[in-house]
């Protein structure tokens, strides 16, 4: 690893710039944030429908842009910090692998810097507040049984999905019904990645509502005098943290929201720096573009002004088989390749929706020739560019071919974003826009529950938001069973949860939490500290 004195010199920032957290990470300092201006190229990666074990967005990233810098570009990767319930979950760290990871990756994957904490912190304390508030009868009087802030947790645990507070008689609190979150999911994590700086996230948290009076209008945070000590907690986690790739490139890492439960992109903040450092910046989206890429244009782009120069859409010739009907666990079949083509086809239609046309990247995994040549032919037939990536195996090497057509494609520089819906129209109809343009629905319902939502969301005159679309990532529709390119069902929406400080609605749809659980046998039981070094991290 380079000094990060040395990955931040490729940036143009000095010493000055940094508040170094060992020899290998650091924040950039606030002003910063202030002296630069956008001027580079920012280009997205997103990806088909994923199988369980995800198609390698954030590897391409991030060989992407090690290919870019060996091609002679100054670049910077922006993505977002990882959780610790994936990495002691199913999927495991979030640093990429092979020849294209981030690095330090166990400090990465593990705490980084604090920022993961301190929103924790900040959120459980607005959580303390509430419950102190009740408890003294403070005024504004809020209504027990309708108190809609909950609990987080950096863990995935299924047992504090449900919980029951203040039991013990009177001196500990008032009994009520409560939950947790991930933090991920949490709103202030959508609060600090949507802010456009300091100022713009104390008026976000200070309209955060968190519960209803009993004369049913709504309290939020700044009138229980929460918003002071949330800012005291997030100082330090509103800057973002400067790393490194495995080739020295310079990579700005802030904020992790996840795509199925929550908006999926890495911070404003971020981004917008990293534009001001570097002639390309590739940042990319949680799950598949119907999810991260989705929200990434009509809530990260819209909210936050950015215009986009290209957009990248990985897949696999592992992910097509499963799209195609072939088991995950299958050799090469260039006809389940053939069949799952119809996945591929609905997301290159996805990404055209918002005014782009995106450049296919096979991730190469176990493909065959006959694979390859399958996905390739489609590809020429669509009219859009293709290019074979090894970045995994070859590192920034191994993904040149797929960073010329990237060159090529956004050579015109960047482009304004076409929102899937108007900013003023009724909350049911922009999550049938999603439903039927990006998922392929027929229709779109709402439950009893998420009826009795929307009229309270018009009661409190917050049903004009964007929506946060929480589904699962496993299929374009509701449905994690179904498929390929599925069309003609009707999306079932559960819930609706007011997100006021972030400014949208979360619409949970299907079987969706948002705390997540462990499996049988979760990737915990794997990892160590051996003579002072983690392992099985993966």
């Amino acid at each position: 690893m380079l000094p990060i004195h040395d990955v931040a010199a490729r940036l143009g920032l000095s010493a000055d710039d940094l508040i170094p957290y060992g020899r290998h990470k650091a924040k950039i300092e606030r002003h910063v944030q202030s002296r630069v201006r956008p001027k580079g190229k920012l280009v997205l990666v997103s990806a088909i429908t994923p199988t369980p074990a995800g198609e390698g967005k954030t590897t391409t990233t991030i060989g992407l842009g090690q290919a870019l810098q060996r091609l002679g570009q100054q670049v910077c990767v922006a993505l977002r910090e990882p959780s610790l319930g994936p990495c002691f979950g199913v999927k495991g760290g979030g640093t990429g692998g092979g020849q294209s990871m981030i690095i330090p990756s166990e400090d990465i994957n593990l705490h980084f810097n604090g920022d993961f904490h301190a929103i924790t912190a900040a959120h459980n304390l607005l959580a303390a507040l509430i419950d102190n508030h009740l408890h003294f009868r403070n005024e504004p009087a809020l209504d027990p049984r309708k108190i809609l802030w909950k609990r987080v947790l950096d863990v995935n645990d299924r047992s504090l999905r449900n919980i029951t507070l203040g039991l013990g008689g009177s001196a500990h609190g008032v009994p009520r019904e409560g939950s947790f979150d991930i933090t991920a999911a949490s709103e202030v994590m959508a609060a600090l990645c949507l802010a456009a700086d300091e100022a713009d996230l104390r008026v976000r948290l200070g309209r955060i509502v968190v519960g209803l009076g009993f004369d049913g209008k709504p309290v939020r945070a700044a009138q229980l005098g929460a918003v002071g000590p949330m800012m005291a907690l997030l100082k330090d986690a509103l800057l973002p943290n400067l790393v490194q790739t495995t080739e020295g490139v310079p990579a700005i890492v802030h904020g992790g929201p996840f795509a199925n439960i929550a908006h999926g992109c890495n911070s404003l903040i971020a981004t917008k720096l990293a534009l001001g450092l570097a002639d390309w910046v590739v940042t990319e989206a949680g799950f598949g573009f119907d999810l991260g890429g989705e929200k990434f244009f009509d809530l990260l782009c819209t909210s936050g002004g950015l215009d986009v120069a290209a957009v990248v859409l990985v897949a696999t010739s592992r992910a097509l088989r499963m799209h195609g009907g072939a088991p995950l666990k299958a050799g090469p079949d260039a006809v389940a390749v053939e069949k799952g083509l119809s996945n591929l086809a609905k997301q290159v239609e996805n990404v055209r929706a918002f005014g782009f046309n995106p450049v296919v990247a096979l991730n190469r995994v176990d493909d065959s020739d006959a694979e390859i040549e399958v996905v390739r032919r489609w590809c020429a037939a669509a009219g859009v560019r293709f290019a074979l990536s090894e970045h995994y195996a070859r590192g920034g090497a191994g993904a040149e071919a797929l960073a010329k057509e990237l060159m090529a494609e956004g050579r015109d520089g960047m482009r304004p974003v076409q929102p899937l819906y108007a900013a003023d129209a009724p909350l049911l109809e922009k999550i049938r826009a999603i439903s039927t343009k990006i998922y392929g629905a027929k229709d779109v319902i709402l439950a009893k529950t998420a009826e009795k939502d929307l009229a309270d969301l018009k009661k409190m005159g917050a049903d004009l938001l964007p929506v946060c679309m929480a589904k699962t990532q496993n299929s374009l529709s509701d449905d994690p069973t179904l498929l390929g390119a599925p069309t003609g069902f009707t999306l079932t929406v559960r819930n609706l949860q007011l997100s006021a400080g972030a400014g949208f609605i979360v619409v949970l749809t299907g079987e969706i939490l948002r705390m997540p659980g462990l499996p049988k046998l979760p990737s915990a039981l794997a990892i160590d500290l051996v003579d002072g070094e983690v392992r099985g991290l993966h």
